[in-house]
């Protein structure tokens, strides 16, 4: 009995299979979105999952090697909507929720903006959390959750904390953290950026993960610094009309103690009304009293996956 229903099952799978080449030659012949949606095979995850017949591994990789052809197709004819990809993503990760693949670039498909991808990133960051979900040991899919966060949706705080969540995954590479700490300096989460970069001097043994947290400890400290003493200022401004000359007015006033110094040593500059850095060199990741005109440098090189 049990031969037979393995026969039965097999025959009934080599048939679906067979029914399922003419379909996909018709969807490769057309074009357009609104023919997609007709000649969707399956509607269901679910019920494709059920008919698979206990295949569902080879079913993923059917439905997966699907998902590139649609979007490669889709891509090269520089379309604006990538209407059946979300879909076929489903279909794919639902017969095999261990396909890591299948979230690691389903998910930059889906963020990328048209005609690169579908422009959806918020179906990005779902899939990837999926995928999360559904391999919580695949730092990768951290780092690609992140990645969205940061590159498409601009959300430093949320990117830091996925870059975070996936530097705890036993085998993450370093720079995890090192994302997440730096992400949090962009975000103005000052204190987690602080406790991050604290624990990377602590905790590591390469020299120039050592190296680059005190660099970046002393940019914080000289933030902070520089966010005080501008507060400072600004009051003298307000009530006096004009801006202090030098720091021996702020101390006349009795708001400072004496003359302020940054973490290397070095008298703050008071420029028209502007705290700044003496020289801005020691201090590569600084967001405050930079000169005008330079832009802050907080991010590391991105390292590739």
């Amino acid at each position: 009995m049990n031969k037979r229903v393995v026969f039965i099952s097999t025959a009934l799978m080599i048939l679906l299979l067979a029914i399922s080449v003419p379909v996909l030659q018709r969807v490769d012949r057309e074009r357009s979105d609104q023919t997609l949606r007709e000649v969707l095979y399956i509607p269901s995850a679910q019920t494709v999952k059920k008919l698979s017949l206990g295949y569902s591994g080879l079913m993923a990789d059917l439905y997966w090697t699907r998902v590139v052809q649609y979007f490669g197709g889709h891509h090269h004819l520089h379309s604006r909507e990538y209407l059946l990809l979300g879909p076929l993503l489903d279909i794919t990760t639902t017969l095999d929720p261990q396909l890591v693949v299948a979230y690691q670039f389903g998910s930059t498909f889906l963020a990328q903006n048209p005609p690169e991808g579908a422009g959806d990133p918020k179906a990005a960051v779902r899939l990837a959390e999926r995928g999360i979900a559904n391999n919580p040991r695949e730092w990768r899919l951290y780092y690609q959750l992140g990645f969205i966060y940061w590159q498409e949706l601009h959300d430093s705080k949320a990117a830091s904390q996925a870059f975070l969540r996936g530097s705890e995954v036993p085998g993450a590479l370093p720079w995890m953290k090192v994302m997440a700490a730096a992400l949090a300096q962009t975000g103005g989460e000052r204190e987690k950026a602080r406790y991050l970069w604290t624990n990377i001097l602590r905790d590591s043994d390469d020299k120039a993960l050592r190296a680059n947290a005190v660099k970046r400890l002393r940019a914080l400290d000289s933030d902070q610094a520089v966010e005080v003493l501008q507060q400072q200022v600004d009051n003298y401004t307000a009530r006096n009309g004009q801006p202090p000359h030098s720091w021996g007015d702020l101390i006349a006033t009795k708001q400072l103690k004496g003359v302020p110094r940054d973490p290397m040593g070095d008298l703050y500059v008071l420029r028209e009304g502007r705290v700044e850095v003496a020289n801005p060199a020691d201090f590569p990741f600084i967001t405050k009293g930079l000169p005008q005109g330079m832009e802050p440098k907080v991010l590391p090189k991105m390292v590739s996956n």
